[in-house]
């Protein structure tokens, strides 16, 4: 990823993209940072997903990403009307990265607000997507 001539790369582990609603507060931060650090998405010596990030102590790249909350269902525009306003954006992903770094796994990041060149390889690939509202749904029986 290259920021203002900055690249910052890791090893094995994991891309976070992050996207703050206009409703996340700083327990939808540590719902999220918990899960995806423990989450058992890693394959152990049988090939089976059964070790977590802390497991292996992945490596994290967190990027925000307010075009997670692009809503397609009207037209041919996106609109990120549920996305937060930046100000607020920037308050909770900050606290989202002392979460993560909080883990003490290895934790990268760009620039806020930035344009940014990503390149990254999924191996699998395993692309999973979590909402902090997941929280408060009940799970299937």
């Amino acid at each position: 990823m290259s920021v203002l001539g900055e690249v910052r790369r890791i090893g094995n582990g994991l891309v976070v993209f992050v996207g703050v609603s206009d409703d996340d507060d700083y327990q939808d931060s540590s719902y999220l940072v918990n899960k995806i650090v423990n989450l058992r998405i890693f394959s152990d010596s049988e090939g089976r997903f059964d070790l977590s990030a802390v497991d292996i102590q992945a490596q994290l790249l967190v990027i925000s990403q307010f075009t997670l909350y692009g809503d397609t269902r009207k037209g041919r525009r996106p609109s990120f009307s549920g996305a937060a306003a930046p100000e607020k954006a920037k308050v909770i992903f900050e606290k989202t990265l002392e979460l993560f770094k909080g883990t003490g796994l290895t934790v990268e990041t760009g620039q806020f607000q930035q344009s940014m060149l990503v390149d990254l390889q999924n191996d699998g690939p395993v692309t999973i997507i979590l909402d902090s509202d997941d929280k408060n749904r009940p799970r299937r029986a």
